[in-house]
């Protein structure tokens, strides 16, 4: 799919969503934000194994495009037509079970940061830095940041984020947990698609079943989530997968996953 605002391609498992507005610093609009939608849906349909989100130009994104937001009468029914689909976009993409890998350059910003953490590995180069903004333009955080932030770098930096806009550099945003792994800006893609080629080999359906016990496991108490555990490995156990893995460690070969 080649679009206006993003261009995705799907090749042998592999989802590579490029956003590609540069002239724009890669800024969400209405039709950025329905093409988003888009992408997600066709990794789902497409049986994509690992998804990999990079951007076009110096800047990976700038959040919304205010400028076209301020164009707009009804500025409240346009942002709630604009986050649906972007939100719903992003629910496909961390919900499925291929994981997502986004390589970043430059400021994410607003929904950018957004974008940037319902990934579940972040390659980060050292000119990238994260700020939300909202309140400096007196409006809160959307693009699942408000969600996301907490359970990433905990409620008080989150809080120092979203309150006093501060900026996090690479390396801080390492520190602080926000990003898995920083390289210098001419490696991020090369790392990106080292981590994108190891994944599109893997159990892609133990992955999603993975992410979705860590990412509930605050919500639960110690027993439910053990239970949860239990459920879960016996379920991968029966599968092609498992079953794969298992045959494969014990015959001392490595493992031929199907993703299933």
């Amino acid at each position: 799919m080649t679009g206006q605002r993003l261009d995705v391609v799907i090749s042998d498992g592999v989802a590579r969503i490029h956003l590609n507005r540069p002239e724009a610093a890669n800024a969400i609009d209405l039709t950025f934000a329905k093409e988003f939608e888009v992408a997600a849906q066709s990794c789902v349909s497409s049986h994509v194994r690992v998804a990999l989100v990079t951007a076009a130009g110096r800047q990976f994104c700038a959040g919304g495009d205010l400028k076209s937001f301020a164009k707009e009468s009804d500025i409240g029914a346009h942002l709630e037509e604009v986050t649906s689909h972007l939100h719903a976009g992003i629910a496909v993409l961390v919900e499925m079970d291929a994981p997502v890998v986004v390589a970043v350059t430059g400021a994410a910003a607003g929904a950018g940061l957004g974008l940037v953490c319902a990934a579940d590995i972040i390659v980060a180069g050292e000119s990238a830095s994260f700020v939300l903004a909202y309140s400096r333009v007196g409006l809160t955080p959307d693009g699942s940041s408000s969600w996301f932030l907490p359970q990433h770098i905990g409620l008080r930096r989150a809080l120092d984020l979203s309150l006093t806009n501060r900026v996090l550099k690479a390396q801080e945003a390492l520190e602080w947990g926000l990003v898995s792994r920083t390289v210098a800006d001419d490696k991020v893609l090369s790392e990106a698609e080292d981590i994108v080629a190891q994944l599109a080999q893997g159990p892609t359906a133990a992955y999603g079943a993975s992410a979705r016990l860590l990412r509930s496991a605050i919500q639960n108490t110690l027993r439910t989530h053990l239970s949860l555990e239990t459920a879960s490995i016996v379920e991968r156990a029966l599968t092609a997968d498992g079953l794969e893995g298992i045959r494969a460690f014990v015959e001392r070969r490595p493992p031929e996953f199907n993703g299933e």
